[in-house]
């Protein structure tokens, strides 16, 4: 009796034979490289499967295809594959001069494209080995490996000035012309999402697919895979980061896209010569100087109105602490334009003792009875005062001022919108048209709902938006305050935006 027959199988079957160089050189022309192509090469060997003759191989498989006239580019700027530097070890190489992004070439535009490579602005923009390539009409071959390595990407990203690329740190080199140190502008950091970019390409048509032994192959013209991705990343400057909420380094990244979104219509507002002068109420930012400072920062926004820390007032910190507190922002490049008192009980001798020592000429408190105490001594020091509304109705508003006006107390109606819709009154139609418009010195930015609800601005019953809009047509020259209220709903930064769409609406 026999035993079943293995023939053919287990440890005794041969496996493939190993890849040739000429049916390499098949699979790249298949793929529509030819004699005369200058092509970026980012690679794994080990992708293809066993090659005769390994990476030396697949390097003369290219350099056969695109012949004399053509020129074969690897990157170099850390170990990226043994096919890279077989590349760079060759006699024949030109090698780029560069600490962060270098290139090794082999052709006939070996030295046009790595020329004084580290002379340029950027690592992989203009005057770089990466748009040299693209601007002779130049391909990229991914050759077992995915967009991830596509560095010509980052080519993109340097064009577009991206607000999350930095200036890297000066590195000291040899060049030509002796040792150099320095650094280099719009340089990419941590982690991109670069291989959710490869359907986006493939869908505009703008990838060749093949096969070469077991290695999946890209060939993609350069400066059209740019061009289209420059188009892209106009319209979302976000374009190659990915939205997982719990990948640091792309949430890092969005947050300074946000940034300069902020900042750029921050300085569209400074370039419209709007009247106002915009401020925040400290708090809005957050409740400590760190997070106060770092809001601010990120809104773009010079200006505060500080009302406390730590959820206290400013009567409940003390001079000493509110001093401190001024002090400290204004190192870190926030501006204390007005102390705001939320407090309906104060001492008005204390507050303006607060604000000689801050050096702050404003003072911004509910209306009550210390009001008129506060607003005579005021005039003497030259600081200030505006009052606001709280639970005042627009009539017993107009008439409180016109007591003050003419008992000589010259003091201004800090506006709060939502504080009267919350009474039922139309803040606009009723409160500041019928009787208030006169005494109005300062806007809260605000939003809220007939019954009381916060809103977001131009979303509730606070008619803010005819508000700034009225105001900017008499030039209304004082503050325009972010209002605490917002931090119910959102934070600094936000309502930043969210108020300047609200002036892109006028």
């Amino acid at each position: 009796m026999t035993g079943p027959d293995h023939s053919g199988s287990g440890t005794d079957r041969p496996g493939p034979a190993p890849l040739r160089r000429d049916q390499i050189e098949a699979g790249l022309q298949a793929l529509g490289l030819a004699e005369g192509d200058n092509v970026l090469l980012h690679s794994s060997l080990s992708s293809l499967g066993d090659v005769a003759g390994g990476a030396n191989t697949v390097v003369d498989a290219f350099l056969s295809v695109l012949g004399t006239k053509g020129t074969l580019v690897v990157p170099t700027f850390g170990d990226l594959g043994v096919i890279t530097r077989v590349v760079a070890s060759r006699p024949e190489a030109v090698l780029s001069i560069h600490p962060k992004a270098s290139v090794a070439a082999i052709g006939a535009e070996a030295e046009h494209i790595c020329h004084d490579h580290w002379k340029a602005a950027t690592a992989h923009g203009a005057d770089t080995p990466y748009m040299r390539l693209a601007d002779l009409g130049g391909h990229v071959c991914l050759l077992g490996v995915d967009q991830d390595r596509n560095t010509t990407l980052h080519s993109v990203e340097a064009l577009l000035e991206l607000p999350y690329l930095e200036t890297v740190e000066a590195t000291g080199f040899s060049t030509p012309e002796g040792e150099v140190t320095r650094s280099w502008r719009h340089f990419p950091g941590p982690h991109r999402d670069f291989i959710g970019l490869d359907r986006r390409l493939r869908e505009a048509g703008l990838v060749r697919l093949g096969q070469i032994g077991n290695a999946a192959v890209r060939l993609m013209k350069s400066s059209r895979v740019i061009d289209h991705l420059l188009e892209v990343g106009r319209a979302d400057p976000a374009f190659a980061l990915c939205d997982n909420p719990l990948c640091a380094d792309c949430v890092k990244q969005r947050t300074a896209i946000r940034k300069h979104a902020r900042r750029d219509a921050s300085s569209t507002l400074v370039s419209r010569d709007e009247s106002f002068t915009l401020t925040s109420a400290a708090s809005l930012g957050g409740s400590t100087l760190d997070t106060i400072v770092s809001a601010c920062e990120e809104a773009n926004l010079k200006a505060i109105e500080f009302d406390g820390l730590n959820g206290k007032d400013i009567v409940e910190l003390g001079p000493s602490a509110v001093e401190q507190a001024v002090t400290s922002l204004r190192d870190r490049r926030c501006e204390v334009v007005a102390l705001r008192c939320n407090a309906d009980s104060f001492s008005p001798d204390a507050l303006l003792s607060m604000a000689r020592a801050c050096s702050v000429h404003r003072l911004v408190v509910p209306i009550c009875r210390q009001v008129e105490a506060l607003a005579s001594m005021a005039a003497e020091a030259h600081v200030d005062v505006s009052a606001y509304n709280t639970t005042q109705r627009g009539q017993q508003v107009q008439e409180q001022f016109t007591e003050w006006r003419t008992m000589g107390l010259h003091l201004g109606l800090c506006l709060r919108p939502a504080a009267f819709a919350r009474l039922g009154e139309k803040p606009f139609l009723e409160s500041y048209g019928a009787r208030l418009k006169r005494f109005v010195d300062q806007l809260d930015v605000e939003d809220g709902t007939f019954d009381g609800q916060p809103a977001l601005l131009a979303r509730g019953n606070a008619e803010i938006k005819e508000l700034v809009s009225i105001l900017r047509c008499s030039n209304f020259a004082s503050s325009l305050t972010l209002s605490a209220s917002n931090r119910q709903l959102t934070d600094l930064p936000q309502t930043m935006s969210s108020f300047l769409d609200l002036l892109d609406s006028l």
